[in-house]
């Protein structure tokens, strides 16, 4: 359902903020974001602690109220309506403290219990994968189990968008691929996401875009694809050199070969570059004719952490 006199184009989106303001004292944790998330897509916040990911997710969801900026979720806006706008959406906070005595059964039914429409309580078991666990207690839980069903409480009311804040975080591999499938099963019927992560692989594989938040705005917005297209290059080499002559300078390394941008962080030089075989070669020879000595030295494809180095200076997972 969309909201009166609301056209065509915001019509086909789920989320779409503008000029997004929230202080807390003297902190701006959102300054100025524009955001909109399109019907139907797994969209992601990408962005170190601080960034203004989870001020922006939550007053997106509706609970902390912002200072500047206007806001709509599904085509309706925060105070006008809100028990049905809520009813419509699914929300998974960074840390969901669930109650440990109850079943996993019981749990289910009570967030179910809130909703006027939603899914039957055996349908969302199977979606998470806790069948096998419905009458097990929510602390005899494994870390992926209560994950897993903390997104089995926000899908349990069939929400038209979902929100996720940092959804993996603390999850082992087989863990986190378990909740990747849930999501896509999630987005192939037709539902709509708004994540936040700190995993560049997680964002690559969900997101069909995402939007680099740092110190409260969006710095870069596109597909995957498009943004790590824009690196100019498809490889990174990162090396480092044992202290002594063989100390490179920036403008020395933006010459070589196939380079198309340099970063350098805490001792570990990233290049750009669009021919590995002739970067290599020709960095090898620049060290050796310096004397120097290589300490470290790997090749990669270039992915969405290689974006954020590109854009901050910094590394995504350091921050």
């Amino acid at each position: 359902m969309t909201a009166l006199g609301t056209d065509a184009g915001t019509a086909e989106l789920a989320v779409r903020c503008s000029g997004l303001v929230k202080r807390y004292g003297d902190v701006l944790a959102v300054n100025g974001l524009d955001l909109e998330v399109r019907r139907g897509e797994c969209f992601g916040l990408l962005g170190p602690n601080g960034a203004g990911k989870t001020t922006t997710i939550e007053i997106l969801e509706g609970l902390v109220a912002h200072d500047a900026g206007d806001v709509e979720v599904l085509g309706s806006r925060w105070g006008s309506g809100d028990r049905r706008l809520r009813e419509r959406l699914g929300i998974q906070l960074q840390e969901t403290q669930l109650h440990e005595k109850l079943t996993v059964f019981e749990t289910l039914r009570l967030f179910r219990s809130f909703y006027r429409r939603g899914r039957a309580i055996d349908d969302v078991l199977a979606v998470v994968e806790l069948t096998s666990k419905a009458h097990s207690r929510v602390g005899a839980l494994s870390g992926g189990q209560r994950q897993r069903l903390a997104v089995g409480c926000a899908l349990v009311g069939a929400p038209d968008l979902l929100f996720l804040d940092e959804p993996t975080t603390g999850l082992d591999p087989q863990s986190r691929r378990q909740l990747w499938s849930l999501l896509e099963r999630y987005r192939a019927d037709g539902g709509t996401i708004l994540l936040t992560t700190h995993y560049m692989d997680e964002a690559q594989t969900l997101c069909d875009r995402v939007a680099v938040v740092d110190q409260g705005r969006v710095i870069a917005l596109g597909t995957p694809r498009e943004l790590i297209a824009s690196l100019g290059a498809a490889n990174v080499v990162a090396f480092a050199v044992e202290d002594g002559p063989g100390d490179l300078s920036r403008a020395e390394l933006e010459a070589l070969p196939g380079v198309h941008g340099v970063s350098i962080e805490d001792g570990l030089t990233q290049l750009i570059a669009s021919e590995v075989h002739v970067t290599v070669p020709a960095l090898l020879r620049m060290v050796a004719e310096r004397r120097g000595r290589l300490s470290q030295l790997s090749t990669h494809g270039a992915t969405l952490e290689d974006v954020f180095v590109r854009l901050t200076g910094r590394h995504l997972r350091d921050v």
